[in-house]
């Protein structure tokens, strides 16, 4: 069964509108540095390209009981330890080519980093004929486009702004909504292909039109004096309804409220049926849900919001492409993508990374952008820098995969080239910090090790990894990148927490 750390999170908090264009400079900023930190960063990954091959025995004996712990064979494992700037402390099966699960995003976040820019920002605007004019009625002549930018995060709240600033501009009756999602290509995925749990927000697919990430909150609210839970589906979208009832329970809340659901087409409907028993003293509580697929949620979106600010709209929502001669009228820009991959890092977001390898492929290799030329461009920028890719395998750039692999040693060597780059600080604040957020705010939590460690993690069914940075004791800083395939893979928790609480007492 796959895990997935995001599945029930609530949505970050609201950000602003109207960033400046984007600049074509910051796309190309990192690559402008590379010739002034390349050569001395180079030459401190030598030592890091030999064919290091230790045994277990390089470990403290601590690490080694913990991994015989396990009871997984020794080749089950990829491990580089390194400090930086310094020595290397383990290498094991360090060039074997392994699948590093939601790892894998720390190489699409830094290969967009590094080749757009932290300052890069994702435009979605509404576009209307150069000629067509806003009549006293507030009709727009001719259709109106909406240029898709490929977005990872639109949230609800910056859909509606956007669209108040088309009412704000006169336009109330639209005779068309025309979307030009040519950015990116037919990049639509079967959300239960993977696990067969296509409700679940982790299996969203991506799309240059994504709002919300596609998914739906269902608030179940404590009803004390009836003794039962009252659904509600936010945002209100016509076609969707729950069916079915959470039971109540008087007994003590045991923790986090367990609800299946599964969603069926019933006609035109969109049914969401829930089952299961929650103690009312849990209180209120959210569950995220995919009822629809993206362009189906858009649609229902923009018809919702555009009615609730008295908006018209005529013959409906068709697919197209945006007139080289149009006049904008409306736009918003998204967050930098220095603080977009904060969230795709510490909250393992797997449908916002694969955004961000389309991305990448549109603004390296032009518009109609599919996870293959993400990949391919993502996997030439990390060459021209030095790293060795060799064996890499990227699908989507998520690490929702059962074909991608990395291999620990050039995955250390591209963490070793993000730390001597001056876009260090972004990278790393992106990472979850032990023991205080993201995927491992419940983890590593004792006083030797809590906030020393900035970490990704990686769990399938079949596969565990971490790497990072992590501050020892003595002030000096290690690279680690742990990764493990096997069927019992999920038993190793205790071991690459070992690993991690080794490097912060030295």
């Amino acid at each position: 069964m796959l895990m997935a750390s995001s599945m029930h999170l609530p949505l970050p908090s609201m950000v602003s509108l109207f960033r400046r264009p984007l600049s074509k400079t910051s796309r190309l900023f990192p690559r402008c540095l590379y010739a002034s930190f390349l050569a001395v960063g180079l030459a401190a990954l030598l030592p890091l390209g030999q064919a290091w091959s230790q045994s277990l025995q390089s470990l403290p004996k601590e690490v080694q009981q913990a991994w015989r712990a396990t009871k997984l064979p020794d080749t089950s494992l990829s491990l580089v330890v390194h400090e930086l700037g310094g020595g290397r402390l383990a290498a094991i099966n360090a060039h074997v080519p392994r699948n590093p699960a939601s790892v894998m995003k720390m190489v699409t976040t830094w290969a967009a980093l590094s080749g757009l820019g932290p300052e890069y920002s994702w435009r979605t605007a509404f576009y209307a004929r150069s000629d067509a004019r806003v009549d006293a009625d507030g009709t727009l002549g001719g259709p109106l486009y909406l240029k898709a930018g490929g977005d990872p995060f639109m949230t609800m709240h910056e859909m509606w702004s956007l669209l108040r600033e088309l009412r704000l501009r006169g336009v109330k009756n639209i005779s068309e909504l025309v979307v030009d999602r040519s950015r990116f290509g037919d990049v639509a995925l079967d959300p239960g292909a993977f696990d067969g749990a296509a409700d679940r927000p982790y299996n969203a697919s991506p799309d240059a039109m994504m709002v919300g990430l596609g998914t739906v909150r269902l608030v179940f609210m404590p009803d004390h004096q009836a003794g039962k839970w009252v659904p509600i589906v936010d945002p209100p979208m016509q076609g969707i309804r729950v069916q079915g009832q959470v039971q109540w329970s008087n007994a003590r809340c045991p923790g986090s409220p367990s609800v299946s659901t599964q969603v069926r087409q019933l006609g035109r409907e969109t049914v969401v049926e829930v089952a299961g028993t929650v103690a009312g003293s849990c209180g209120e509580f959210s569950l995220y849900r995919l009822a629809l697929p993206q362009k189906q949620h858009f649609e229902a979106m923009f018809r919702m919001l555009w009615k609730e600010l008295g908006g018209t709209l005529g013959r409906g929502i068709t697919e197209g492409r945006v007139p080289a001669n149009a006049r904008m009228l409306a736009w918003h820009d998204s967050e930098t993508l220095a603080d977009t991959i904060r969230l795709i890092n510490k909250q393992s977001n797997n449908v916002m990374a694969r955004m961000l390898l389309l991305t990448l492929g549109a603004e390296q290799g032009g518009g109609g952008a599919t996870p293959q030329t993400g990949a391919g461009a993502a996997l030439n920028l990390l060459r021209e820098q030095g790293v060795n890719v060799s064996g890499w395998v990227l699908e989507n750039g998520s690490g929702l995969s059962r074909n991608e692999r990395l291999t620990a040693e050039g995955l250390s060597s591209m963490l070793e080239l993000a730390w001597r780059s001056p876009l260090m600080p972004e990278f790393m604040s992106s990472l979850a910090i032990a023991g205080v957020d993201g995927t491992l705010r419940r983890r590593l939590r004792s006083d030797e090790v809590k906030g020393v460690a900035h970490l990704k993690t990686g769990t399938l069914r079949d596969a565990r990894a971490l790497a990072g940075y992590v501050l020892g004791a003595s002030g000096s800083r290690y690279v680690l990148v742990a990764l493990i395939n096997h069927e019992n893979a999920p038993a190793t928790g205790k071991f690459l927490d070992s690993v991690v609480e080794w490097l912060a007492k030295r």
